[in-house]
């Protein structure tokens, strides 16, 4: 952890008024997922990207699942700035432990979902995610490896979610030509 907290403490070199306010902008869009949420339920509601959409939305599902009952809990890792105390923040202290990031988490959950959907949004999508992502270390809210956990869990989450449309869609499929069979 400390060389973590070594590289947390260099990204504080770096803070200037103006990006102080731009990070903290920016983690706010993370805040609960809410934009990614946000962008769920678009899809869902246009006809055109509803298969998106319900790879995103179970994506998520997979995601808040793992990262914030299962993984925070059983990793229960304190906060860096539990740490190193003499940090003055620019956001609330967070109520939940840091192992993985749940904002970079939930961003990459939606990019990778974007992503195996064939969605082109997945470009933009990458881009916010990781200006979250970076944030998240520069705010001294997360260690880098939660960060990377954080990716890492958002990626596998996206496939997961990929996954169990594609299986759901089988399973209608299959369901739909035996009533066919049926019938004929």
């Amino acid at each position: 952890m400390n060389i973590e907290l070594k590289i947390l403490d260099f990204i504080q070199t770096l803070h200037i008024p103006i990006l102080d306010k731009i990070m903290v902008w920016i983690t706010s869009l993370g805040d609960a997922g809410m934009i990614w949420i946000l962008l769920t339920a678009i899809f869902l509601i246009m006809p055109k990207t509803r298969r998106t959409g319900s790879i995103m939305l179970a994506a998520l599902l997979v995601q808040t699942i793992l990262c914030n009952m299962v993984l925070k809990n059983l990793f229960a890792r304190t906060r860096p700035y539990d740490v190193n105390t003499t940090i003055q923040l620019l956001v609330p202290k967070l109520q939940d432990f840091s192992f993985p990031s749940g904002h970079t988490s939930a961003s990459f959950t939606i990019v990778s979902a974007l992503y195996f959907a064939k969605d082109s949004l997945w470009k933009p999508a990458l881009v916010l995610a990781c200006l979250i992502a970076v944030s998240r270390l520069y705010l001294y809210v997360h260690y880098p490896t939660d960060v990377l956990g954080g990716v890492i869990l958002g990626i596998l989450s996206g496939y997961a979610g990929y996954r169990i449309i594609a299986y759901i869609a089988k399973q209608k499929q299959r369901k739909n030509h035996a009533e066919d069979q049926r019938i004929n």
